[in-house]
């Protein structure tokens, strides 16, 4: 075989480092972004982060001349920019996806984090310290309890082990003979009769800790936390009853089966109910008052409010990085052209200025998408959940020029302040059901109007999925029994039988 040599061309889009940062950055929550800015600021002595009075980005046409035109000379192949425009455009990456969109809404069953904060409303809130003050860890809680108990050292110590020991939800999260094992190695405690007089002691601390306030703490399971609170109410009939309950048949009372409760323990339909009250009555987990919801706050990425012109949306300025050049590192890199070390040096200043560049792109795309959905959603926004429109990423991709995976990255983990509530972008997207009429509703809305269907039914006769399928039905939508399920369960509410009281 003779060898030849063939001319071809041939177009591709390459992935370069600028555009996969572009990608990633998308993709990330607000979070991630202030941990991958601050990792930046850390590693690029180019970057520096903006005074609080001073603007937000820094742009290009900003600088000096000077600074423009060394710019250029240092510049990187200009094809990247273009590329990363492609990408928003519609050029797919494959790999690059987070998630395999089937029908452009997989948040299909997402449920809107109701949580409306200050910023939407425009009302001064309390401070992060003034609430994080106001605070009280449940370890110092009951620490504060143990001042006025006359205590040996020994006891004390062993109580402090058990403290330490609690979970969130203030429950032992390891077995008492676990804790007294591992307390034995760090002790030194090798005979069998000193290991046995520390676990002795152990569950003489246990008995001090389950006295404490709240009540229910230091429980090893659900039904001993229930019998804790219950043994602290006045006595009588029901609350043997409830005692008996919590104790033993639990999953009985979980499914809301008192007719077989009421068959095992022989009690009247009456007693049943005061029993079942107080019960329902306990805190299932006793920590949760003194738990950190600070770190649980959604921080908004975008803030919609209703103005005299209609409807505003903006960025949250609280997130926005407030990123800038360092002009002295600059003006110093250019007095040093073609000295030793000079390539590298404008490569980390390109990087400076790429990031930057990236960020920026990142929130102008989010607001793009932010105000496409805004429009297209406006019923939402005066009516609430049960007037949400169907609506699936293709359609706000095609308005706006970009790629669905674009789409995909940008209504993940961003959130939407507005006068209904705090709401995933993604929480927007709906597929869309039939009605009689010829037209589509969307299946946001149509769980709203099963939410409402059963917070309106008889709580003696609760609403079947059979029926509540008949019942929009009634109303022009056509929805299959499987179907009200799957929302059902979505909504988390209890099936028919778990709902029905007694």
């Amino acid at each position: 075989m003779k060898p030849t040599l063939q001319v071809r061309l041939s177009q591709r889009l390459a992935l370069t480092p600028q555009l996969q940062q572009s990608i990633r950055l998308l993709q990330l929550s607000t979070l991630e972004l202030q941990q991958e800015v601050g990792q930046m600021l850390d590693q690029n002595p180019f970057l520096e982060a903006e005074e609080e009075e001073a603007g937000g980005f820094e742009s290009p046409l900003e600088r000096p001349a000077a600074d423009r035109a060394g710019e250029a000379d240092e510049a990187v192949d200009g094809s990247d920019g273009e590329a990363g425009l492609a990408e928003m455009r519609g050029e797919d990456f494959g790999g690059a996806e987070r998630e395999d969109w089937s029908n452009g809404t997989e948040g299909d069953d997402f449920d809107g984090i109701r949580e409306t904060p200050s910023a939407a409303s425009g009302e001064d809130g309390p401070d992060a310290d003034e609430r994080q003050a106001g605070s009280v860890r449940l370890a110092d809680h009951l620490r504060a309890q143990l001042v006025g108990m006359r205590l040996a050292d020994d006891e004390r110590a062993a109580l402090e082990v058990l403290i330490e020991s609690l979970d969130a939800d203030g429950y032992l999260a390891d077995p008492i003979d676990e804790i007294a094992e591992r307390l034995a190695e760090m002790t030194g405690a090798r005979d069998a009769e000193a290991r046995a007089a520390l676990l002795d002691r152990l569950r003489c601390a246990l008995a001090w800790l389950q006295s404490l306030d709240p009540p229910g703490v230091g429980a090893r399971n659900l039904g001993e936390c229930l019998c804790l609170q219950l043994r602290a109410q006045p006595a009588g009939p029901a609350r043997q009853l409830a005692l008996r309950i919590a104790e033993q048949h639990l999953e009985l009372l979980a499914r809301r089966d008192l007719r077989r409760i009421g068959a095992l323990t022989g009690a009247s339909d009456e007693l049943l109910r005061q029993a079942q009250a107080m019960v329902v009555a306990c805190e299932p987990k006793p920590g949760r008052p003194f738990a950190d919801t600070e770190g649980q706050a959604v921080v908004p990425d975008v803030i919609v409010r209703q103005t005299r012109r209609g409807l505003a949306v903006t960025l949250n300025p609280e997130i926005l990085p407030r990123l800038r050049i360092n002009d002295a590192y600059a003006r110093a890199l250019r007095g040093r052209r073609g000295s030793e070390g000079h390539a590298g040096l404008s490569a980390r200043l390109q990087e400076a200025r790429w990031f930057m560049k990236n960020v920026q792109q990142r929130f102008d795309t989010i607001l793009r998408v932010s105000k496409a959905i805004v429009e297209r959603q406006k019923a939402f926004f005066a009516h609430g959940a049960i007037a949400m429109k169907p609506l699936v990423l293709r359609e706000i991709a095609e308005e706006l020029g970009l790629h669905e995976s674009t789409i995909s990255r940008v209504t993940t983990a961003k959130y939407m302040a507005t006068p209904q509530g705090t709401f995933e972008l993604k929480y927007f997207f709906g597929s869309s059901l039939a009605t009689e009429a010829g037209g589509n509703a969307s299946s946001t809305a149509v769980r709203a109007l099963i939410r409402q269907l059963v917070a309106a039914e008889d709580a003696r006769k609760p609403l079947s999925d059979h029926l509540l399928s008949q019942l929009l039905e009634e109303q022009g939508i056509q929805v299959a029994r499987r179907t009200v399920a799957k929302y059902r369960e979505a909504l988390r509410i209890a099936p028919a039988a778990q709902r029905r009281a007694v």
